[in-house]
């Protein structure tokens, strides 16, 4: 509902702070594709831990203890081999393992 609400606002600056990390990967994607329709032609700032949501990012920061470590686009940061790129295959591998037997994500 959030969401909602802050675009019905129609606001020239879109700040979304782990928007999609309470949904399940088919849900997110879903509403991860409108989330990208409703940020053309505004300056979006978007906090994740899920690096899904933010691949097609212009520019992704990569903070650690509050300090920028890496920066650049998503196909830079896998090219550079560094913390993002580590990040992104740890995150791919989950994905694909899908759940463990006891019902609990790996």
């Amino acid at each position: 509902m959030a969401i909602a609400r802050a675009l019905l606002k129609n606001p020239p600056v879109l700040i979304f702070d782990e928007a999609t990390s309470a949904l399940d990967s088919k849900t997110e994607k879903a509403i991860q594709a409108s989330l990208d329709s409703a940020a053309r032609g505004r300056t979006t700032l978007v906090i994740a831990h899920r690096l899904s949501t933010i691949m097609n990012a212009d520019e992704i920061l990569v903070m650690d203890s509050g300090r920028i470590i890496e920066r650049g686009t998503h196909q830079h940061l896998l090219e550079a081999a560094g913390v993002y790129a580590h990040m992104w295959t740890l995150q791919q591998l989950e994905e694909t393992a899908g759940p463990r037997d006891d019902g609990m994500p790996q």
